[in-house]
């Protein structure tokens, strides 16, 4: 697939997964995925899995490592949290920020999001910035809103080579896990109208050089048309990304 800007598709295992069944996952996932060139694709297993498969993936080209959350404080009094730092020891790579999850469930604000991605910045980490409406949102007429007010916040602070090195991940949230998919049509306007935000805080060089991930009950039978999308540029993918066949035929589909 001849795409401007290269794709990256990442699986977000989330809370899933023992050591031994990730490593597992991450040694199948090589074998099926060692001659894809045309895609980076990126691994994010639960921190408890971070040391082993970082081993696992140390001789494969085409996997890097990602994490699912980070503090946006450095090492110190903060209990529970995790940083930066600590995920670099394990060659991690990405990381995702303000997943919907997170957003609902620990209350993540915008300004939170934007002090992690520049914290993630500084360490050298790659951050895939989440922003999506809800079904409730979307209804009412709101998705532009949602996706201005979440781009802008999440977002703010960044520099232009900060912002190319982001990955923006659009998350119907009315879609994860759901089974529900968004249209084409519904995807790519969504996708054009981040990327149309980008151009406003950065410029239009830096918005066409960022990527922009679809993440919303991706499976191998969309994937294709997904990624056809002129403005869609990968995948963020959830439940399929727990087993070897469905994540691997999403990559396969998706180039």
């Amino acid at each position: 697939m001849d795409k401007e800007r290269k794709l990256i598709i990442a699986g977000n295992w989330k809370m899933n997964k023992t050591v031994a069944e990730a490593i597992d996952l991450v040694n199948s996932l090589a074998r099926e995925l060692a001659k894809v060139k045309d895609a980076d694709i990126v691994v994010c297993p639960p921190f408890t899995a971070l040391s082993d498969v970082s081993k696992a993936i140390l001789a494969s080209k085409n996997i890097a490592l990602g994490a699912q959350n980070m503090s946006e404080n450095n090492v110190g009094a903060f209990t529970g949290e995790i940083a930066a730092v600590m995920l670099k020891e394990f060659s991690v790579r990405y990381v995702i920020l303000g997943h919907s999850e997170r957003r609902t469930f620990q209350l993540e604000s915008d300004e939170l999001i934007s002090k992690k991605a520049r914290a993630a910045h500084a360490a050298a980490l790659k951050p895939i910035v989440c922003v999506g409406e809800t079904l409730t949102e979307r209804e009412a007429g709101r998705m532009e809103k949602v996706l201005e007010t979440q781009v802008q916040g999440s977002l703010a602070g960044l520099n232009k080579d900060q912002m190319v090195e982001t990955v923006v991940a659009y998350e119907p949230v009315w879609a994860i896990g759901t089974g529900k998919t968004a249209s084409a049509q519904q995807a790519q306007e969504a996708h054009a109208f981040i990327r149309a935000q980008i151009a406003k805080m950065f410029d239009d060089a830096v918005a066409r050089k960022v990527r922009i991930q679809y993440g919303g009950s991706v499976k191998p039978a969309n994937a294709r048309e997904l990624m056809s999308l002129p403005d869609v540029d990968g995948a963020l993918v959830g439940g399929a990304a727990l087993e070897v066949r469905s994540f691997a035929d999403i990559v396969k589909n998706s180039i």
